[in-house]
């Protein structure tokens, strides 16, 4: 749900910094158990049960191997990253959690044995982090920046090349901004992900926020900006520099969350502000939206990753069951 970054919306995961977001559900079948059948797809819903009130699924690889993390971030209940693997039983739930981190989330996750994600210390602070072999590393954030206090640095998805997406929070006052970008995990490389009228020359503190999400074996990045309006859309930016923005009709907001090697993207569109905003899942491809929730989650629905096979991964808020926030696995119909 991504009002992880900094509070900026409600869509990818949370900030470690203590979110206010949307409870989960305990699980009302069987791990794997098809729950419903909707808009083409067959909805499962999966939560690791040390933590039946609060799971978000982030990531999916091809062999099906999800990422995700249980717990609100609220005093108390504290983010504690996992993997599970097929066919989804609690037995199936690995934890991975940075060492000696106060909280973890694990966001993405690639074919080739890599994880990614953020952990957080006591003050609140968030590190990027990957994960490989069994063996964890931080990245502490991007080179010469001026990082927010306390800093906040993520990274949130990663592809077949090693090649990790995420962001850093500014000094900007009196709100960080976010600047989005690309971390080559073998090279130790950093690059910048700018919007269309933005460069290292004129980029500056109060230059509006950009995250970068996800990125699929062809380098095409997809993730959120605010425009020059004030609006949050999502974009899809290609290697060759064409950026494409993802407006969904009539959203006051649209996010890119996950985008596989096909480009397929997915991610989540908002309608209405305040107490009235509702949120909806959407795939988007060659131009074209198609909207995706889960039947039991309809206007609190977020589809967080996709892989190479169109599954779909994510949560809803489930409002007949204490509004807990419940992870799903969503498979197209063959």
């Amino acid at each position: 749900m991504i009002s992880r970054k900094l509070g900026l919306v409600a869509g990818a995961a949370t900030a470690l910094t203590g979110l206010a977001a949307a409870a989960t559900l305990g699980l009302s079948a069987p791990a794997g158990a098809a729950v419903s059948t909707s808009g083409g797809y067959h909805f499962y819903t999966i939560d690791n049960k040390k933590d039946l009130t609060f799971n978000q699924l982030l990531g999916i690889n091809a062999a099906g191997v999800i990422a995700g993390y249980f717990g609100s971030g609220m005093p108390g209940h504290p983010n504690k990253g996992y993997t599970v693997k097929m066919p989804y039983h609690q037995s199936d739930f690995k934890s991975e959690n940075f060492p000696h981190s106060a909280q973890t989330q694990v966001t993405g996750i690639n074919d080739i044995g890599y994880t990614v994600g953020f952990w957080a210390n006591k003050a609140g602070a968030n590190f990027g982090w990957y994960k490989y072999k069994g063996k964890f590393h931080d990245v502490k954030g991007f080179p010469g920046a001026t990082n927010s206090t306390p800093r906040m640095v993520q990274l949130l998805g990663v592809n077949d090349n090693a090649i990790a997406v995420g962001f850093y929070a500014n000094a900007a006052t009196p709100t960080a901004n976010t600047r989005g970008f690309e971390y080559n995990i073998r090279k130790h490389k950093f690059t910048r992900i700018l919007q269309p009228g933005v460069t290292t020359h004129n980029l500056n503190v109060n230059t509006p926020s950009l995250t970068a999400a996800a990125i699929n074996i062809h380098g095409t990045v997809a993730g959120f900006y605010t425009t020059k309006s004030g609006v949050t859309d999502g974009f899809v930016k290609r290697t060759n520099g064409m950026f494409v923005t993802l407006a969904y009709p009539g959203a006051t907001m649209t996010q890119a969350f996950g985008i596989n090697d096909s480009g397929l993207v997915v991610g989540a569109y908002t309608t209405g502000s305040g107490s009235s905003a509702q949120s909806f899942g959407f795939t988007w491809m060659n131009g074209h939206f198609h909207e995706v929730n889960d039947p039991h989650g309809v206007g609190s629905t977020i589809i967080n990753g996709v892989n190479d096979r169109g599954e779909l991964v994510g949560f809803y808020m489930d409002a007949n069951n204490n509004n807990n926030t419940d992870g799903f696995l969503a498979k197209p119909k063959s």
